[in-house]
């Protein structure tokens, strides 16, 4: 496992070495605008199980992504509809997943079986400038073991998970408080799955 201190100085060396452990199939640590995530690239069964392994994730469950760029959205989403794109323009970078129905090549491990993919741009963060960074979309699930608190510091992503991932980020404590918004865009009539940094009331237009 190797941890990098990233500074106003070393952050173009940063992402690229982060893209290049992406590129790999490795496992990376990174902060996003609420917690510390796990990314992995999405074309790697290999790298999908060994995520879910180390998180002793249920299988059922859905691995949400990140995308730097809404035109990357086409490789993954079978259909975005006109409730998702007003969704987008208005939330979009920031800590809104929407739920879209999924690409038929996307892994199960991806889906959880359900046929949707769950994805954000992340808000201001370095999640956001590697998502931008980086030529194809990657994990954003938490980092922390199911049941256990998300890691807030890179000192946690180390006591949970030390050598099982290759490359942690370390910028310092993230900003915590409330884990993205997720919303169910897969109909035109949207369903708000759980309620987080965007409140419901600003989901109505």
């Amino acid at each position: 496992m190797l941890l990098i201190k990233m500074n106003h100085k070393n952050q173009d060396q940063v992402l690229h070495s982060a893209v290049d452990v992406l590129k790999s199939g490795g496992i990376i640590a990174y902060p996003t605008e609420t917690f510390y995530g796990l990314g992995t690239r999405i074309d790697r069964e290999d790298s999908l199980k060994r995520l879910y392994e180390i998180k002793q994730r249920p299988r059922e469950k859905a691995m949400p992504l990140i995308i730097g760029h809404k035109e990357q959205l086409s490789s993954i989403a079978a259909d975005i509809n006109s409730s998702a794109i007003k969704l987008m323009e208005r939330f979009w970078p920031g800590p809104l997943t929407l739920l879209f129905p999924a690409k038929k090549h996307l892994s199960e491990f991806i889906t959880g079986g359900t046929n949707k993919v769950a994805l954000r741009i992340p808000g201001e963060s370095f999640a956001l400038h590697l998502a931008k960074y980086t030529p194809f979309p990657f994990t954003a699930t938490s980092a922390n073991p199911s049941g256990m608190p998300p890691a807030e510091d890179a000192e946690t992503v180390i006591r949970y998970f030390g050598d099982k991932i290759e490359l942690i980020i370390d910028c310092g404590p993230s900003p915590g408080g409330l884990p993205s918004t997720i919303v169910d865009v897969t109909t035109e009539e949207t369903k708000i799955l759980r309620e987080g940094a965007v409140k419901k009331e600003l989901l109505v237009y």
